[in-house]
């Protein structure tokens, strides 16, 4: 049972989500994102307050449970671990071949991994994966909790020919750059599908071939209750160009890692052959659908029973 620091720390960070989402539907998803990324005094509170739940609370809450991963920062870790260095990605690799022969597509891209693995932890906070030594960590948030994290807003920094810093803050992040990046905890953060997929697209630029996207979520909702949604967001990654290849969910949470395919119409044809009727090209989460003054009751409920 959360204690009531716990319990403050959360609703604090959950009211700045609903606050952030009820803005978005007030005056979209873009100016609601800008004017928050000006509230410097929330953003340092946010921060503050992440780092606290997150090592405060959330280490020792795992800790306690009996699962193979004890935290969505462990679970990333030996799940890279055992793609990168044990090669799990050449049976991927293979895989893929096989496609492309099917659909005639001339793979001239090969995958090209080394230690230490360079990841991007969009959303950082207080850069955790800084204690793996096979990670080479280039750490980002919007308003970090201490300074080895650079202050970037991942939704709009420049991607171009090289990673530029100017003091603390990122200002360009370099194209096919990455082996690994990570959304831990962080598109829950972001108040709406179109600025997800943004965040995903920009993700699929900064990786190279055969790389990983590794996306946590919480959820504390048994497995089946939003199974909609993360088929959902499987379609969705499929079209942009990633394949999910690894997916477990536990008591509080989804952890999925979403290989960067050889070639875009490689995950494209996993969408297309299992395509279902509720399906969109979408990154919903169940918060969504929650009815403010300014939106239709009717259709949201309507919108709602479709998806969950």
């Amino acid at each position: 049972m959360a204690n009531q620091d716990h319990q403050s720390l959360t609703q604090y960070i959950k009211g700045v989500h609903s606050s952030l989402r009820k803005t978005t539907s007030e005056l979209g998803a873009e100016k609601a994102w800008y004017e928050h990324c000006k509230n410097h005094d929330i953003l340092l509170k946010y921060a503050d307050y992440m780092q606290r739940l997150a090592t405060t609370h959330w280490e020792n809450n795992c800790a306690s449970e009996s699962s193979e991963a004890s935290s969505r920062i462990e679970w990333t870790a030996k799940y890279c671990t055992h793609y990168f260095i044990n090669q799990e990605y050449v049976t991927y690799r293979e895989k893929e071949q096989a496609i492309a022969s099917k659909l005639n597509l001339n793979l001239e891209i090969k995958e090209i991994f080394s230690e230490p693995l360079k990841i991007i932890d969009v959303g950082s906070c207080y850069n955790p994966f800084r204690r793996y030594e096979n990670f080479d960590v280039l750490a980002i948030d919007l308003c970090p909790a201490n300074d080895s994290v650079l202050q970037c807003d991942f939704l709009s920094v420049l991607i171009g020919t090289q990673t530029t810093i100017e003091g603390s803050k990122v200002v360009q992040l370099q194209h096919k750059s990455s082996d690994i990046v990570t959304f831990c905890f962080l598109l829950e953060y972001i108040p709406s599908s179109d600025l997800r997929i943004s965040a995903c697209e920009r993700a699929y630029s900064l990786l190279r071939p055969g790389g990983l996207l590794i996306i946590n979520t919480p959820d504390s909702k048994h497995v089946g209750a939003n199974s909609k949604l993360m088929k959902c967001w499987r379609y969705t990654l499929a079209q942009i160009g990633f394949n999910r290849i690894k997916y477990e969910k536990f008591k509080h949470m989804h952890c999925m890692a979403f290989r960067k395919s050889l070639h875009k119409d490689i995950a494209a044809r996993w969408a297309k052959l299992h395509e279902e009727p509720f399906m969109k090209f979408a990154i919903q989460i169940p918060q969504d659908f929650k009815n403010y003054e300014t939106k239709n009751k009717d259709e949201q409920r309507q919108c709602f029973s479709s998806v969950v």
